[in-house]
């Protein structure tokens, strides 16, 4: 007899989730470092210099992860609305000529000089909270049309439609996923949810084909070893590079894609240099951490009777889960090519804070509703 999710929360009561969420970042992250650092040893002084400056984004990941932690997100909640407000001022910001930097025919950075940041990354959290408040307070008109269903769907339109426009299709159709993954969980009418997810995947297909680069790359997705010298270069590579590293891996430093043949090594195809240097044990191993940080997120979720935390818990989740599994699709073949970080393990600022973020309000979640009692953020 199958034992129901409810049974396995129990058992699991006795384990430290705190530690094994924990560890299961602390892992993740570490072999981010260690790939990138590879690369540095293969490549020349700009590499090196990645490296450093991913040192000082884990810092500032790690500092807002602990904050987060300790941050009383029930008094946090009603800034909210203002956080939502200033997050779309950003996202306009963003498509202004001479604020937003340009970066291979996307718009989506601000910042100063080498340091900058990518508002849509902190979009995702905009919306987790904003949800999150709205639902909470809504509740006993979730099942109804109108609060329940149009309202929150307005407020995630209104900010997957800014983030297109950067454009980026990727947070786009990540968020909207989340967002009514959000919205399911609360529980509002899957006879509402259905309809509009259909229409939104039909105007999300619509705004690919009058892509060019998108179109592209969805039509060389489909036939990768006709386009494997063009639109599917970069997922060739990729496949070659987890061919090559077999089931040990060729070593450290070893790895040719990452030289020169694989764009974006380090960012959205850091997995298959993962599996060409370290082999298919560390590959199987990275979605291993990704199912314990996935199982110990529901294991929380269990134990929360409140909306709002529950609400925060579903979207800091979903948000980290479904990127890994988009990425790890991507770059094995599963998925049509598209531009999106694997979480602690791709070089990148703002998607570190971020997830680091998620992290601390999972924990934070935990610390409050760990066993039905509070417990002191040392006993984690």
């Amino acid at each position: 007899m199958i034992p129901k999710l409810q049974d396995l929360c129990e058992y699991f009561k006795s384990i430290n989730l705190g530690l094994v969420l924990v560890f299961s970042v602390v892992g993740l992250t570490f072999l981010g470092l260690v790939v990138l650092a590879s690369a540095s040893l293969s490549f020349s002084q700009d590499t090196r210099s990645i490296f450093n400056k991913q040192l000082i984004w884990l810092v500032i990941a790690v500092t807002m992860g602990v904050i987060t932690f300790y941050m009383d997100l029930e008094k946090f909640r009603n800034l909210s609305v203002f956080i939502a407000i200033g997050t779309l001022m950003l996202l306009v910001l963003v498509l202004i000529p001479g604020l937003g930097i340009r970066v291979n025919g996307a718009q989506r950075w601000l910042g100063v000089g080498s340091m900058r940041f990518q508002v849509s990354e902190f979009a995702k959290l905009s919306l987790v909270f904003i949800l999150a408040h709205y639902l909470s307070i809504q509740q006993r008109y979730i099942k109804q049309f109108v609060r329940g269903f149009l309202i929150p769907s307005i407020i995630i339109g209104i900010l997957c439609i800014s983030i297109i426009l950067e454009p980026d299709f990727g947070t786009t159709f990540l968020c909207g996923c989340v967002g009514f993954g959000m919205l399911f969980a609360a529980g509002v009418r899957l006879y509402y949810l259905l309809p509009s997810l259909l229409l939104g995947g039909g105007l999300f297909f619509i705004a690919v084909l009058l892509d060019p680069v998108r179109l592209r790359r969805l039509t060389s997705f489909l036939d990768i070893e006709s386009n494997k010298a063009d639109g599917a270069y970069q997922l060739w590579q990729g496949i070659l590079a987890f061919a090559a590293g077999g089931i040990n891996g060729i070593g450290l430093g070893h790895g040719r894609q990452q030289m020169a043949f694989l764009p974006e090594a380090h960012t959205d195809f850091i997995f298959p240099i993962i599996g060409e240097e370290l082999g298919l044990y560390f590959t199987l191993g990275v979605i291993c951490l990704f199912l314990c940080i996935f199982i110990v997120g529901y294991l929380i979720l269990c134990r929360i009777p409140d909306m709002f935390y529950a609400s925060l818990v579903v979207g800091s989740l979903l948000f980290i889960v479904l990127q890994a599994l988009i990425n790890i699709g991507v770059v094995t073949g599963l998925l049509p090519t598209k531009g999106m970080s694997l979480p602690f393990i791709s070089y990148g600022g703002s998607n570190l804070i971020v997830m680091f973020m998620f992290i601390g309000i999972l924990l934070n979640a935990l610390k409050i509703w760990s066993v039905g009692a509070p417990i002191k953020p040392s006993e984690l």
